[in-house]
């Protein structure tokens, strides 16, 4: 599947394992990526070719062939090829839903409460059986030789996390109250049409006061934040299924071309093509 292209050379390519729930894609940009966003998933990949920029942790990371990539749901990145002389830069990401990726882990290292979590202290790594792991797990996604040899691939990732990243519970939240109220708050109620003012005065504070300490918290302003929930909220309702229109207008987005135009800066690709890539639906228009 072609990406929107920025470039000639830019192409991307995303397959979806409908038993895990994993997402495999592999991309080549030249130029800009990807605008500002955050996913609700564990991102784990691999830099193939080039030098790949990105901000993230409010550092600007430059990633290159062989080096490991790792983005925990909720944090903010973008994605852009560093200045190289027009080369680009080709990368493989693995999109782990956590409640599969966290029983799936639980299971692998023998816990029987069920709960096991990563932490990742480093969003660049060196670790070359795991970045071989993340390719073949890509490609069986992309391409199974059967659903066990998908499952062995999935769960190869799965060991070398837990091996290495594996923690007996979840970092604690560090934001200011304020800010981590505001947060559950948009969490909860995204799709409705909240006032910055409406906002502040749930969270106990003033308007200025709470832009900072959100904007510091999560590296994005309240209103940025929002529409970043409101788009994972529609990759879950497009992946299972449903139609573009229906699925602007349930997560609360103007209409279906205020979605689109959302959609395409984050990820690179429309709303009903992801949705095409994960149900095999076409667009209904």
């Amino acid at each position: 599947m072609a990406a929107i292209p920025q470039h000639a050379k830019d192409w991307l390519d995303f397959a979806r394992d409908p038993l895990s729930g994993t997402e495999a894609l592999r991309a080549q940009f030249h130029g800009h990526a990807y605008d500002p966003h955050f996913h609700d998933q564990v991102l784990v990949g691999v830099t193939q070719q080039g030098v790949q920029q990105f901000r993230a942790r409010r550092q600007v990371h430059r990633s290159t062939p062989g080096r490991l990539i790792f983005i925990e749901p909720g944090e903010t990145h973008d994605g852009e090829a560093a200045e190289n002389g027009g080369e680009g830069f080709t990368y493989a990401m693995l999109y782990f839903d956590p409640h599969w990726l966290r029983d799936s882990a639980a299971l692998c290292a023998g816990r029987g409460d069920g709960k096991a979590a990563f932490s990742f202290p480093k969003t660049l790594d060196d670790d070359q059986r795991l970045a071989r792991a993340i390719l073949k797990a890509c490609a069986q996604i992309a391409a199974p030789d059967s659903r066990m040899a998908c499952d062995a691939a999935l769960d190869a990732v799965t060991a070398l996390l837990i091996r290495r990243y594996g923690v007996p519970h979840a970092a604690s939240e560090r934001a200011p109250r304020m800010a981590a109220r505001a947060r559950e708050i948009i969490d909860a109620y995204s799709e409705r049409d909240l006032g910055l003012q409406d906002l502040a005065d749930l969270a106990g504070t003033d308007r200025f006061r709470l832009s900072r300490a959100f904007a510091a918290a999560y590296g994005l302003a309240p209103h940025a934040y929002l529409v970043q929930r409101r788009l994972n909220q529609a990759r879950r309702l497009l992946a299972r299924g449903e139609s573009p229109a229906d699925v602007a207008a349930s997560t609360g987005f103007a209409d279906q071309s205020h979605m689109g135009r959302w959609f395409r800066r984050a990820y690179g690709m429309t709303p009903a093509a992801y949705r095409k890539l994960c149900t095999d639906v076409p667009d209904s228009g």
